[in-house]
C-alpha cells in the first residue's frame, strides 16, 4: 500500500498543474507537437523522449516542420569545402560574373532553393573582394566568408 501511495504521489507531482508543455524545455519536433497542449512534467518527459527516440527533430529543423525553424544560414559542409578547394579559379570567375556552372553547383551543394539563387549569386558577386581578397587566399577563407553572407 505504501508503494502505491508513493507512486500516486509521484504521478501527481509529475502531472501537476501549470502551463502546457514548455517548448524551451522540450525543443521542437513530433514530441512537442503531440504533447504541447498537455500539462505537467510527465508530458514534457514524454515529448523529449519521443523527440530523442524518433530522430524527428533533424527532419523538422531541415525542412522547417514540426514547429521547428529552418536555419536562415547553412553551415558549410565537407562537400562544399572540397568543391571550393578543387575549383577555386573557376568559382572565382563565376562569382565575379555573378553566374556560371561552378556558382550553380555551389548553390546546389549549399541547398540554396532555386528561387533564391539569383539573390545568392548577386550577394556573392557584390562581395567578391571580401571572398577573394588576394590571389593567395585559402579555400577555407572563401568557404568561411561565403557561409557568413
Amino acid at each position: 500500500m505504501r508503494n502505491l501511495l508513493i507512486a500516486l504521489g509521484g504521478i501527481a507531482i509529475l502531472t501537476g498543474t501549470g502551463l502546457a508543455v514548455n517548448k524551451a524545455n522540450t525543443g521542437c519536433g513530433l514530441g512537442y507537437v503531440a504533447m504541447k497542449d498537455q500539462e505537467g512534467l510527465i508530458f514534457e518527459i514524454l515529448a523529449v523522449t519521443t523527440n530523442g527516440t524518433s530522430a524527428n527533430q533533424t527532419f523538422g529543423i531541415t525542412f522547417g516542420t514540426l514547429e521547428c525553424e529552418k536555419p536562415s544560414k547553412v553551415a558549410v559542409n565537407d562537400r562544399v569545402h572540397t568543391f571550393i578547394s578543387q575549383n577555386m579559379d573557376e568559382l572565382a570567375m563565376d562569382i565575379s560574373r555573378g553566374d556560371g556552372p561552378y556558382l550553380e553547383t555551389l548553390a546546389v551543394l549549399m541547398d540554396v532553393p532555386p528561387e533564391k539563387r539569383p539573390e545568392f549569386y548577386r550577394k556573392l558577386s557584390s562581395n567578391f573582394d571580401r571572398i577573394f581578397p588576394d590571389p593567395t587566399v585559402s579555400s577555407a577563407h572563401v568557404a568561411e566568408v561565403i557561409s557568413t553572407l
